[in-house]
């Protein structure tokens, strides 16, 4: 009933720059926080970034300063801009979203497929 569709992951080097999308659909009524994860090889899943339904951000202390969550309400979209790419941050990095949706009538947690980021040095 709900899809988060990502899109933008792929190869960069090392200091190089990568876009992240993942657009939410379906029979949604409001979405509350949204955030990334990015799990590497033989690692648990770990939170990037979050942006509240207000816009306030919050990023994990090794990415401050280089990723910027942000989102777009009207598109039902949430964005991770990603700079000075290092190899540590290579993952698959998925989407999250908090929805309310109008069959549930309540909050529940969607995920995005997964996108491969990998940067090379």
């Amino acid at each position: 009933q709900v899809h988060l569709v990502e899109s933008g992951g792929g190869l960069v080097q090392a200091g190089g720059s990568l876009r992240l999308s993942c657009a939410a659909s379906g029979r949604i009524l409001r979405i509350n926080a949204m955030a990334w994860y990015r799990q590497a090889p033989g690692k648990q899943r770990e939170l990037v970034a979050t942006v509240s339904s207000g816009s306030s951000t919050n990023y994990a202390d090794s990415v401050k300063g280089r990723f910027t969550i942000s989102r777009d309400n009207a598109k039902n979209t949430v964005y991770l801009q990603m700079n000075s790419l290092k190899p540590e941050d290579t993952a698959v990095y998925y989407c999250n979203a908090v929805v309310w949706t109008i069959t549930n009538l309540r909050y529940d947690n969607y995920w995005g497929q997964g996108s491969q980021v990998t940067v090379y040095s």
